[in-house]
């Protein structure tokens, strides 16, 4: 079975859980959890005609999908060629973490001594790194990678923004695809202590400290993706 068949063939699969009136919107979650997940690599073509007919929705609704996707980064459209599932270049990565930087970052440091003096505020990120460290133990590399982007993606959500959570969604979903061919244990396995370590800084109050650790972090972040890419190529 080919890959685009296989892909087309989960589409139907979950079609029955739409409403027969889909929105844009929702065939856009259903077709962003299938990109991110890896069904269709990077580079990839979208069929128009055949997502139409497996999804069961006008094309008028799914060039709207194909649109939202498009802002968010993870489709492109080619002129007189279709749609196409992104492409991360270096320099696309760079920018991610340019912008994650300063999302977390400001977030790590606004905290202050909240965390301290509420423990309860971190649990979510507690629960992350127990899920993380035991995902790790069963040499389940892809749950250790899940456990991260919800430990970073709860990190954020301690500034109690929307706009920030939307943000970091998306940027997460932009850093899915470049994940994608890589080997999961040299990708995740890193960051299990370090998300510790940084929880420990966070959970004493010591937010300067943090924001600084979470600086090194994801700078060493950054190199190892882009040193994996390199070595990754032909």
């Amino acid at each position: 079975m080919t890959t685009t068949q296989s892909f087309l063939d989960g589409l139907a699969a979950e079609v029955a859980g739409l409403p027969r009136a889909s929105t844009a919107e929702r065939v856009a979650e259903l077709l962003r959890r299938r990109v991110t997940e890896g069904d269709l690599p990077p580079g990839s073509q979208l069929s128009e005609e055949q997502l139409s007919a497996v999804l069961q929705v006008s094309r008028n609704t799914l060039r709207e999908a194909f649109r939202l996707l498009g802002h968010e980064g993870l489709l492109v459209h080619r002129l007189h060629r279709g749609v196409f599932v992104a492409e991360l270049s270096d320099d696309d990565l760079v920018d991610v973490y340019r912008v994650r930087r300063a999302i977390e970052g400001d977030v790590v440091r606004r905290l202050g001594t909240a965390a301290a003096e509420d423990p309860g505020l971190l649990d979510p990120l507690r629960a992350d790194v127990a899920d993380g460290t035991a995902a790790a133990r069963r040499g389940d590399w892809s749950g250790v990678g899940t456990a991260n982007m919800h430990f970073h993606a709860h990190l954020v959500a301690l500034a109690g923004s929307p706009r920030l959570d939307a943000a970091t969604a998306r940027l997460q979903a932009e850093l899915r695809l470049a994940f994608q061919g890589a080997d999961a244990e040299a990708m995740h396995a890193p960051y299990v202590q370090r998300n510790a370590d940084l929880l420990d800084l966070v959970a004493a109050g010591r937010a300067a400290e943090a924001a600084a650790a979470l600086e090194e972090y994801l700078d060493a972040s950054l190199a190892h993706l882009l040193a994996l890419r390199a070595a990754g190529r032909p």
